[in-house]
């Protein structure tokens, strides 16, 4: 999972049998011990957690393990980083040919976009409606979110040579 905050997917996923590599920005130490306590408090002590800045080729993302599916929760959120995390996302997809980014995230703007950037990288999109998963309630579990609030759901990958 990148941009992990709490680590509530990743958590999520490695309680339901997943392998899992946690990260957050290696700028921000608060975040990285917020997933360590996480896994700790959801007795997951053996789930790694990296700091991986976006938009930085480091040591830990060139080592880490291939990987299937990349989570990545509200990661949209300030306009500067879109370029940023798609750079990311890119760099762990050509060296996962397979692997694919889910991603969430609220439509907070209508100038916001990443379609550019994702023709700039190369990357297609799905997107998933969330009434296909009947997520598209007022008050899903409690929480006000969608209600008003457009929320967008995506899976990423490689497009091919011809642009599919």
């Amino acid at each position: 999972q990148i941009g992990a905050g709490v680590s509530l997917p990743g958590v999520l996923a490695a309680k339901c049998g997943a392998e899992v590599i946690l990260s957050d920005s290696e700028e921000l130490p608060q975040c990285l011990r917020n997933c360590r306590r996480s896994c700790l408090m959801n007795d997951l002590p053996h789930v790694p957690v990296i700091g991986l800045t976006w938009g930085r080729v480091s040591p830990e993302l060139l080592s880490l393990a291939p990987v299937d599916v990349i989570l990545g929760s509200d990661v949209f959120f300030d306009p500067e980083d879109f370029e940023d995390i798609l750079m990311t996302v890119y760099f762990l997809l050509e060296k996962n040919p397979r692997a694919q980014f889910w991603t969430t995230y609220q439509v907070r703007s209508a100038d916001w976009s990443i379609e550019a950037l994702l023709c700039k990288w190369k990357l297609k999109n799905i997107h998933v409606p969330l009434h296909s998963f009947s997520a598209d309630k007022e008050h899903l579990a409690g929480s006000p979110l969608p209600g008003r609030h457009t929320i967008e759901m995506m899976i990423i990958s490689l497009a091919r040579s011809d642009g599919t």
